[in-house]
C-alpha cells in the first residue's frame, strides 16, 4: 500500500497551488482600451493590437477625432470626399502593419503620418480642442539646413513627433530626458533625434551634426 505522509500531501498541495497561479497569470488577458472600432468582435491582428495598447489606442481615438473634423471642413485640402476616400486606403494601408516585423513602429508611423496629413489639410481638424493630442504641423528652421522642418506632435504616453522636409520624412518615440523632451528614431540612413529644451530645439539627422532650430511665425 502507498502511503503520503501529510508533509508530503503539504508540498504537492503547495506546488498545485503556485503552478495554477503562474498559468493564471500566464493566461490572463490584457486590458482592452477604448478605440474608435469594436474590440469585442473579431479585428485584424492590428486591431487587436491597438485594443490593448494605451498608446496605441490614444493615437487611434485622436486620429478618428481629426478625420471628423476633417469631413466637415468644406475647404479642407483634399475636400471632405476625398478625405473619405483617402480614410479607406489609409486604414488597408494600417492593417497591412500586421505582417512588418516592427508591427508596433509600423503602426506609430502610420498615425502620425495621417495625423500629420489631416492637420495640414484642415483648419478645422487643426482648432484648440481641449481633448487634443495632436499639434501643428509647425515649421522649424535649423542653422545650416535650407528645408523647412514641419512637425506634428502626438501628446499620448510616450509622446511621438513626425518631422517632414523635402523629400523625407520620419516618425520618433518620445525617450525619457533628464531635461526637456526628447525623441529619438532611426531609419536606414542611420540615428535621429529632435530635442525641446524650453524655447530651444535641436535636431541631428544621419550624416550631420547638432543642428539648432527655431520655430517659424505661425499664420
Amino acid at each position: 500500500m502507498n502511503m503520503v505522509t501529510p508533509l508530503l500531501v503539504s508540498i504537492l498541495t503547495a506546488s498545485a497551488c503556485v503552478t495554477a497561479s503562474l498559468c493564471s497569470a500566464a493566461t490572463k488577458p490584457s486590458p482592452t482600451y477604448k478605440t474608435s472600432f469594436d474590440c469585442t468582435g473579431s479585428q485584424a491582428s492590428v486591431e487587436k493590437l491597438i485594443c490593448h495598447d494605451p498608446q496605441l489606442a490614444q493615437m487611434d481615438l485622436e486620429l478618428n477625432r481629426l478625420y471628423l473634423l476633417a469631413l466637415t471642413d468644406d475647404h479642407s485640402v483634399p475636400r471632405p470626399d476625398k478625405v473619405e476616400v483617402d480614410q479607406r486606403f489609409w486604414i488597408e494601408a494600417r492593417n497591412q502593419c500586421g505582417s512588418d516585423p516592427q508591427a508596433k513602429t509600423c503602426v506609430i508611423r502610420s498615425y502620425a503620418e495621417r495625423a500629420h496629413q489631416l492637420r495640414q489639410g484642415s483648419a478645422i481638424a487643426r482648432t484648440k480642442d481641449p481633448s487634443r493630442r495632436t499639434e501643428g504641423p509647425l515649421a522649424y528652421h535649423c542653422a545650416g539646413f535650407s528645408p523647412l522642418i514641419a512637425a506634428t506632435f502626438y501628446t499620448v504616453e510616450p509622446g511621438v513627433v513626425f518631422l517632414k522636409w523635402a523629400n523625407t520624412s520620419v516618425t520618433l518615440n518620445q525617450v525619457p530626458s533628464s531635461s526637456g523632451t526628447q525623441y529619438t528614431g532611426k531609419d536606414y540612413k542611420g540615428n535621429y533625434s529632435f530635442w525641446q529644451i524650453g524655447n530651444d530645439v535641436f535636431l541631428q539627422i544621419p550624416g550631420s551634426g547638432q543642428m539648432t532650430c527655431a520655430a517659424e511665425p505661425v499664420g
